[in-house]
């Protein structure tokens, strides 16, 4: 086994293992959304087995314009934890290897446009003919039906028409988007909930069959509207931007240090907002009728918020963190990521750890979510750069291939 990679910090290691050891996942995706989904399962043991075409690799591999040492950063976090094999899944000699391979896995993820498995003699009649067992989650712009079902989808456009680009942003303006790509990771997330879930029910309550897990872009993008589709249903109300406050939550908003930080100021319960008013030294604010409740203070936004403003103005970042803090008002920072790698709290919760790339050393990566007491996911090795690195182990030592028949694929072309 990979010896774990060391942490920074004084804390030790966590041992390499985690809740997910003995599931073997077969990552078929690219880009973003499936080897997100791979990456997720990987962190908390599972064993990950990606698959690239030969001489056709995942473009996170090269992905992005900031390089160290002439190599992308994208490829050696989202890969972490996997093992690399190639095999064309064009060639009906590799479908049969692919279906091998499914006979002792676990979990398929495929992020393709839908269809193209099918097309490939490998949808999931055939997958689960192999095991049936098999759990297939498929990730798509739009899910496996519907009218939109065979168009492409990325996570700029998932965004859109998921709701949440529209509500970005200040009114009036074009609607932003956040600098990463939300789309892809809410559906790689929701992808891994959904697995665990056919686990659970396939293994624990019995059940004993796979099924396919459908996760679509979109979709994952709209799961995170809150109330506003009940609130369009029921009263007509398209909710839209609201720039840096949400419209009626009061005081939760932005606001200016003395020295020119932002600092978000959150005080909107009645409990905590009776907190701030004594932290800035006007108590009276709290037992004012314009701000005394939450609908109160919703209709008099502007002025409370004013009012916080003014203080916040008149005190550092320091003083503000600090004395809300203290007086138990939520409060804190906008950071950029510089801030984060300064933060005492990322530091012990183990959240900058340590890589070791094969190529170019030492490198820090975000670390495990969630912790677990008991079965803690760990960063066993950053991601290889050789293509097919593990090939001779998941088809020699796993499916008994010998050094012929694997100098045989390689020169038809099938690894």
């Amino acid at each position: 086994m990979t010896e774990t990679v060391p942490e920074r910090g004084d804390a030790p290691a966590v041992e390499a293992g985690g809740p997910l050891a003995g599931v073997r996942v077969v990552e078929l995706g690219q880009l973003l959304a499936g080897p997100f989904t791979g990456r997720l399962l990987g962190d908390l043991g599972a064993e990950i087995v990606k698959v690239e075409a030969p001489g056709k690799p995942d473009p996170i591999r090269d992905w992005g314009k900031a390089r160290y040492r002439g190599r992308s950063l994208w490829w050696p976090v989202q890969s972490r934890n996997k093992k690399c094999v190639t095999l064309d899944l064009r060639q009906e000699e590799g479908q049969r290897l692919l279906l091998r391979l499914v006979e002792r896995s676990d979990v398929v993820v495929e992020n393709f446009r839908p269809g193209t498995l099918e097309k490939w003699n490998l949808g999931y009649d055939r997958l689960s003919e192999a095991n049936p067992g098999i759990i297939l989650a498929r990730v798509s712009g739009y899910g496996q039906t519907g009218p939109y079902a065979k168009r492409a989808g990325f996570a700029s456009v998932s965004e859109a028409m998921g709701g949440i680009r529209y509500i970005n942003g200040f009114p009036g303006q074009p609607p932003p988007r956040m600098h990463i790509s939300l789309g892809d990771s809410l559906a790689g997330m929701f992808a891994a909930q959904g697995i665990l879930a056919a686990l659970y029910w396939r293994d624990a309550l019995g059940g004993g069959l796979g099924q396919v897990v459908d996760v679509s872009l979109m979709e994952s993008s709209f799961a995170l509207l809150e109330s506003a589709v009940p609130e369009y249903d029921r009263l007509g109300i398209v909710r839209g931007p609201q720039g840096t406050n949400l419209k009626g939550i009061a005081p939760s908003n932005i606001f200016t240090s003395s020295d020119g930080k932002w600092m978000v100021i959150a005080a909107n319960a009645d409990n905590v907002f009776r907190r701030l008013c004594a932290a800035i030294g006007q108590p009276e604010l709290a037992d004012d009728p314009r701000f005394a409740t939450h609908l109160a203070r919703g209709d008099n936004q502007e002025e409370i918020e004013g009012i916080v403003a003014g203080w916040a103005a008149r005190h550092t970042a320091r003083e503000i963190d600090e004395i809300l803090n203290e007086a138990g008002v939520i409060c804190g920072p906008i950071y950029t990521i510089a801030d984060i790698f300064e933060d005492p709290q990322y530091r012990a919760r183990e959240m900058l750890v340590t890589h070791v790339d094969p190529e170019f050393g030492e490198y820090v990566g975000p670390g495990i979510v969630p912790k677990l007491s008991r079965t803690p996911g760990a960063v066993r090795w950053s991601a290889t750069w050789e293509e097919g690195s593990h090939n001779r182990e998941v088809y020699g030592d796993l499916l008994g291939l010998d050094d012929e028949e694997l100098a045989r694929l390689r020169a038809e072309g099938v690894l």
